[in-house]
């Protein structure tokens, strides 16, 4: 029989490793930046957004997830990367 503790642990090892996922997408923002920049793209692709917001909800549908909360976490990641790449360029809200 698992304890609680042992879920917790477990729940904790997952959060960790998303942790490390968020931190990994992020990081791709200055990859992301240069390529938009030779490009001479726009930071905010709108289209790039939405087509990663539907393979999020396709994807969340396929697990059974909760659609909507999981668009709410990629709006959210979509907005993070966003704002690193304007940081990036020297256009951030940095103080």
């Amino acid at each position: 029989m698992t304890t609680i503790n042992e879920v917790r642990t477990e729940i904790e090892k997952i959060d960790h490793e998303i942790i490390e996922l968020i931190h990994r997408r992020v990081g791709l923002a200055e990859k992301v930046l240069e390529s938009k920049q030779k490009e001479g793209m726009q930071i905010n692709d709108r289209g790039q957004n939405h087509v990663v917001l539907d393979r999020a909800v396709y994807a969340a549908t396929e697990k059974n997830l909760d659609t909507s909360s999981i668009k709410e976490i990629f709006e959210i990641l979509i907005r993070m990367n966003i704002e690193r790449q304007h940081e990036l360029s020297g256009e951030g809200n940095l103080p």
